[in-house]
């Protein structure tokens, strides 16, 4: 059976009398960039985020940019950031002229490790990334009281995460500042690249929306240097199609989770291939951006490839689709080497060599999750065996 690891068009195009009056609706008005659509969709964006202001901007990645530009963040200050995670948290303080400093990962559930952040603080650090992978929230409580006694802001990389719940609050705005991506593959994903920042801060707020505009305010008047982060108005209208259904699609993501996780329970141990399942903190939500294996080498595996390498080549071979985020940590990138020396991140390290993502989006459809399962255990048990 074939399963993808994603297909947008299960999603899409049940809403396509919508999408498509939405697009002639914006045809029709002449207003491509910014204007009502994009007010609009900001407006209820900022309710499901639960924060005062929401500035839609051009992707999840100019989102992070423009939030550290805000910050006044740039050349001579640090910020600290997971390691394990996707390139753009890090590449973005690149980008403004910092230094991105990185910390491990707390290995239940590869969020970064609050107990690693202190000692990576100097005199030159202004703010602390968390990012909330794969879905789930990272430790906020003790990321922010951290960040308050050292007065550092915090900027939530909710890339993966909109909608998800930290003790009850939607994050995004429980920092200073948060940033949201609708790439096609999100939660809430679009129809091309977007995303969104999120604050209470009115100032914040209003920086923000003059940065993604190159500076301006009022019109052809620059106090500050910007860039072109502003998100289409097509864009908007599109997204506020999807962005009813956005509490379906989580509950869906939810119980394929769920299914996965009755299903493979009691891999733990193996003498050869063991498999870890993501956790689940009670105290938020994990709205399954990512359903996230660990495969483990056993002290009797034995061929050359690592075991993740060879389930994701057999799952392959039976034509379901498997992804591995991420496979080199940001530590160790190429392009980050100029930042060093890195000290060692174990957590991060060692998960880059086991993680395996499977198809857990919101129309996987029951048949299929079932076959992910059946070759799953079925690989366990022969290289048990």
């Amino acid at each position: 059976m074939h399963v993808p690891l994603l297909d947008v068009r299960r999603q899409n195009l049940p809403l396509e009398a919508e999408l498509t009056e939405a697009f002639e609706r914006v045809l029709r008005s002449g207003q491509f960039i910014l204007g009502a659509e994009v007010e609009q969709f900001e407006t209820a964006a900022a309710a499901v985020a639960g924060a005062r202001f929401a500035i839609g901007v051009s992707s999840g990645t100019d989102a992070i940019l423009v939030a550290l530009m805000a910050l006044g963040i740039g050349p001579g200050d640090e910020v600290i950031c997971p390691s394990f995670t996707f390139f753009a948290t890090a590449g973005c303080v690149a980008r403004v002229g910092a230094v991105p400093v990185f910390v491990d990962s707390r290995a239940e559930c590869l969020n970064l490790d609050p107990a690693g952040i202190e000692r990576r603080i100097t005199a030159r650090t202004k703010a602390i990334i968390p990012v909330h992978l794969f879905g789930q929230p990272a430790d906020l409580d003790e990321i922010i009281e951290i960040a308050r006694r050292h007065n550092l802001a915090v900027i939530e990389d909710a890339a993966q995460s909109f909608g998800a719940e930290y003790h009850g609050r939607p994050v995004g705005a429980i920092g200073e500042i948060g940033t949201v991506s609708f790439f096609p593959s999100k939660n809430l994903g679009g129809l091309g690249d977007s995303g969104l920042v999120v604050t209470n801060d009115a100032p914040l707020a209003e920086r923000v929306r003059r940065l993604r505009n190159h500076g301006m305010h009022p019109k052809y008047m620059h106090a500050t240097v910007g860039g072109n982060f502003r998100i289409d108005a097509l864009q908007a209208a599109l997204l506020g199609v999807k962005l009813p259904h956005l509490a379906e699609y989580t509950v869906r993501r939810q119980r394929n989770s769920a299914e996965y996780t009755r299903a493979l329970s009691g891999m733990a141990a193996g003498a050869a291939v063991a498999i870890s399942l993501p956790a689940i903190h009670p105290d938020r939500s994990h709205i399954a951006n990512q359903y996230t294996i660990r495969v483990r080498r056993g002290p009797a595996w034995r061929p050359r490839e690592s075991p993740r390498d060879a389930l994701r080549n057999r799952l392959a071979e039976r034509g379901i689709a498997a992804e591995i985020y991420y496979p080199l940590p940001l530590h160790a990138q190429e392009c980050f080497r100029q930042f060093g020396p890195h000290p060692a991140l174990p957590v991060a390290e060692e998960a880059a060599g086991e993680v395996l993502s499977l198809p857990v989006f919101p129309e996987l459809t029951a048949e299929e999750a079932a076959a992910v399962v059946v070759e799953i255990r079925q690989f366990v048990s022969e290289a048990n065996a």
